[in-house]
């Protein structure tokens, strides 16, 4: 059950439509990267089938919480899985059996593998010319790194992200969650509509690479360029910026936090106002961004004294009025109680076979006439291997003889 009790419950409606509905992808891809790309077009209507190990599936629903497979349920939501044996004879050629039918197909195998499958780019290009191919790795399909395993962690690490956060005096720091594996998938999710859109033009499928790395790398902006003119690296600091000031976190007499971003000129001059130093404004110390970079301690030091001696409510409410532009620092549990996320329905309640009802976030982006849908619960492994390899036009005979020679496998959800 979920602890929060008030959000919006949400039934699936497995007739629901969307933008890409009769679009079949086939989903090779393991954890968060690729899984992020197909829920972005299953919760838009895609056919996303995941192809699984038969043995354990995706390494997903290996990541729990209290028991639970919290990653799968929440990346695996209105997809269909087929478990298969890639070892066994016949995987390759039911494989391309269901790549003769797909328009998208994605996956993150290390570089090469592919290719000792016998499914490389040469060969789906030839065989299968409309097909839509989306490879996710950690260092891209060529390079002198592109054989290497490809975690987000590492190459959050290599891309220059890491070394950017953190305390001045402090380590390096890593996100404490996927960020790397996330923001591939919305570029692999996007690549992938362009290369369909591409697609209506001339016929022709193509070969997308999306590299882990690059992703990152396209997070620092112009900081190549910085380096270019400057020859420095821009040092950490902190909860602050390089280029603006004041932009920080500051602590509340309730122990509280709240995060101030004043990187227009304006937005500065009224927080000044609002804790009563308008002199500020006047004053050449302070009064440009340039300047209050340069002194951005001192910036801190007067802001965070003034919020130090008030509750979070208090100086929230001081900037609510005069327009400033700050929130406070939520956790989860701040989440669960916020009246805009509950009806925004950020985040819904659906049921779950495990839990009751579990806790999602709805799908993004909001599309005004042809919304995303929520039309089934994230699938157990094989649950859907019958209807797939029906629709790909199994006979029965076909069909059973795969599973006693052990190439798919297939399950039954609880409740049926």
């Amino acid at each position: 059950m979920s602890v929060a009790q008030h959000w919006h419950k949400k039934s699936f409606s497995p007739q629901a439509r969307g933008p890409l509905d009769g679009v079949r992808v086939l989903d090779l891809s393991r954890l968060v990267a690729g899984n992020m790309t197909s829920l972005q077009l299953a919760d838009f209507g895609a056919d996303v089938v995941k192809i699984e190990p038969r043995a354990k599936g995706d390494p997903l629903r290996a990541w729990k919480q209290g028991g639970q497979a919290t990653f799968w349920k929440t990346y695996g939501r209105n997809k269909r899985s087929l478990a298969v044996d890639f070892r066994t004879d016949g995987a390759l050629a039911l494989i391309k059996r269901l790549m003769s039918r797909a328009d998208v197909m994605i996956e993150s195998f290390r570089p090469g593998t592919l290719e000792k499958m016998g499914l490389g780019p040469d060969v789906l290009e030839h065989d299968f010319p409309h097909l839509v191919m989306l490879r996710i790795s950690g260092f891209g399909q060529t390079g002198p790194y592109s054989p290497r395993p490809g975690f987000g962690t590492l190459v959050e690490a290599m891309s220059g992200f890491a070394h950017r956060n953190g305390e001045p005096d402090g380590d390096p720091l890593l996100p404490p969650l996927a960020l790397a594996d996330m923001i591939s998938g919305l570029y692999g999710a996007n690549a992938v509509m362009m290369a369909l859109r591409a697609r209506d033009t001339d016929g022709h499928g193509q070969i997308i690479d999306v590299s882990l790395l690059e992703s990152m790398v396209s997070v620092l902006g112009p900081e190549p360029l910085d380096y270019a003119l400057t020859g420095r690296p821009k040092p950490r600091v902190g909860n602050g910026s390089n280029t603006s000031s004041p932009r920080n976190v500051y602590q509340s007499a309730d122990g509280c936090y709240i995060a101030i971003s004043a990187s227009i000129q304006r937005t500065a001059e009224r927080l000044f106002e609002a804790i009563g130093r308008a002199d500020m404004n006047d004053d050449p110390r302070y009064a440009t961004n340039e300047a209050r970079v340069a002194r951005r301690e001192e910036v801190d030091a007067i802001v965070g004294g003034w919020i130090g001696e008030r509750t979070r409510d208090q100086v929230m409410d001081v900037f609510a009025r005069k327009g400033i532009t700050a929130a406070p620092v939520y956790g989860v549990d701040d989440i669960v109680d916020d009246a805009h996320f509950i009806e925004r329905e950020i985040f819904v309640d659906i049921p779950d076979e495990d839990l009751g009802q579990a806790t999602t976030h709805s799908p993004l982006p909001r599309l005004s006439r042809t919304p995303g849908s929520l039309r089934r619960p994230a699938p157990r492994l094989g649950e859907h291997s019958a209807e797939i390899l029906a629709e790909a036009g199994y006979s029965e005979n076909e069909y059973n003889a795969l599973l006693t020679d052990g190439t798919v496998y297939s399950v039954k959800r609880r409740s049926e």
